[in-house]
């Protein structure tokens, strides 16, 4: 079985103790160092030229998204595993071709499928066959028009991709964003005027302050009398239009 040397990287000496006990269980990892700040970190990479990294994001001085930068410019550029209590770096993460992305704590189960990703796209890497897939290569984030294909969000200990094609609607609440896919809901920490942005204009439709909908699920607008209006979906379900989108979906029916 191939080993991966790895080490460890996190400023919560806790934090390192259990991926240790984790990995001691782990055939595939060969355990050669451990720091407690980002540039330790590098030092170490450096000098031990591990395949794997362990690496927490919020450390003092040098978070690991900067570690992460840096150790992409190594001539031969270890292979890198998020662990992090943080959900709001994945975007981001993915962009810098990590394995894995992992919120803390960590199961057993859960860091064992992170290594074998990593010991799989290491041996396709050495047998000159490229990388192999990751969460971050199975689909962009944005298109080349600019506009997200995907998001990212935090559900239990994992992170699931959610295609932007799949979301029915989204739904505001607080600080956070309700994206619904068919059955299913997920949370999302942005605002709903950065999603917005981010949402291809031909594909969704701002209904309200509070709502975003997929334009293609629109069977027809009702006006309820008193200048209200709903917006009727697939499912006969309805949607209450703010008077401030009313002539942006009125488009839709060329009106």
């Amino acid at each position: 079985m191939t080993k991966l040397r790895t080490i460890i990287v996190d400023d919560e000496p806790l934090a390192v103790e259990r991926l240790q006990i984790l990995c001691a269980s782990e055939p595939a990892i060969d355990l050669v160092g451990t720091a407690s700040d980002g540039a330790a970190a590098l030092r170490l990479a450096q000098s031990l030229t591990p395949d794997l990294i362990l690496l927490d994001i919020g450390m003092p001085k040098m978070d690991g998204i900067s570690v992460a930068r840096a150790v992409a410019m190594m001539e031969r550029k270890p292979a890198i595993i998020f662990v992090t209590a943080y959900d709001n770096f994945a975007v981001e993460a993915f962009d810098l071709d990590v394995v894995d992305y992992m919120l803390k704590p960590v199961s057993a189960e859960r860091l064992g499928r992170a290594i074998s990703r990593a010991v799989a796209g290491i041996a396709e890497q050495d047998s000159g066959q490229g990388a192999a897939s990751s969460p971050g290569d199975a689909g962009v984030v944005e298109a080349d028009s600019g506009f997200a294909t995907e998001f990212w969000v935090s559900h239990r200990s994992e992170l699931i991709r959610v295609a932007a094609a799949d979301i029915d609607r989204i739904e505001a609440e607080r600080d956070y964003m309700r994206l619904h896919t068919g059955g299913r809901s997920y949370l999302l920490h942005q605002t709903i005027s950065t999603l917005e942005q981010r949402l291809d204009p031909s594909k969704f439709q701002r209904i309200h302050r509070s709502h975003i909908i997929r334009r293609d699920l629109v069977t027809g607008l009702r006006h309820e009398g008193g200048g209200v209006w709903h917006a009727i979906l697939q499912g006969d379900q309805s949607m209450r239009i703010g008077r401030k989108y009313l002539a942006d979906v009125k488009k839709l029916a060329g009106k």
